[in-house]
């Protein structure tokens, strides 16, 4: 059985992971390892550039559906420059704070809709 999923995100997106779409990709790979308990590495070698939309996508939204502390266990990042672990750091502790504060949520939401319309 395998227990570890090793992805090298530089030959799976390229040096620039810089879309909400790439990041869902990414999402939709490692989600299911997570949740049946599997390690994942996400190797960063060779990537220059990662915007927040990214990690949103990929990383942040996992929160929605694994509590931070086996995510913190299963969840492994390798080779992720200092500008690159500055951003993912601040998008998980805002999406903690997002998932686990309705009414923080709830206000965010409606925000982002009312921008969505207008």
């Amino acid at each position: 059985m395998r227990n570890r999923m090793t992805l090298n995100i530089n030959s799976l997106m390229g040096p620039f992971c810089i879309s909400f779409q790439d990041g869902e990709g990414i999402r939709a790979l490692i989600l299911p390892e997570l949740l049946l308990g599997r390690e994942v590495h996400l190797d960063f070698v060779d990537v220059h550039i990662v915007t927040a939309a990214f990690f949103n996508a990929a990383i942040g939204r996992l929160l929605k559906d694994i509590q931070a502390e086996a995510l913190n266990k299963l969840l492994h990042i390798t080779n992720l420059n200092d500008v690159g672990m500055t951003v993912l750091r601040r998008v998980i502790e805002n999406s903690k704070e997002y998932y686990s504060n309705p009414a923080l949520r709830e206000v965010l939401d409606e925000i982002l809709s009312e921008q969505a319309e207008g």
